[in-house]
């Protein structure tokens, strides 16, 4: 029955949110349509949708999306030469290969493959 999620994260400001996944994570903005205080964006077959929430303290932000991928030195590869600050990149003792990055309000995204 279920077969796709797509995450609802906050953001403080849209073009901030777009300029951080367009440009340095590579993600295309998704939708016909220009909503006012709602960004989807897609990269391959992850879809994360963002929400305005313009009174947001990043430091209590807890949002956080796992991401895995087929190809992921090639991601943290590109994630580090766009500019990202990023953790190191370790195999886990659950055996996934994994780094995380913060985007500008402070989501968490947690990137892995299995190693």
């Amino acid at each position: 029955m279920l077969n796709t999620i797509h995450p609802k994260l906050p953001m403080r400001d849209e073009n901030l949110t777009r300029y951080f996944y367009i440009n340095k994570l590579g993600f295309k903005e998704f939708g016909i349509a220009d909503f006012e205080g709602y960004l989807m964006v897609e990269k391959d077959n992850v879809q994360i949708h963002f929400f305005e929430f313009a009174t947001l303290d990043p430091k209590e932000n807890y949002g956080q999306v796992y991401i895995r991928t087929d190809n992921i030195d090639r991601f943290f590869a590109f994630a580090k030469e766009s500019g990202v600050a990023t953790t190191k990149l370790e195999t886990k003792p659950w055996g996934q290969k994994e780094f995380c990055m913060l985007d500008p309000d402070n989501n968490l995204l947690t990137i892995g493959q299995t190693a």
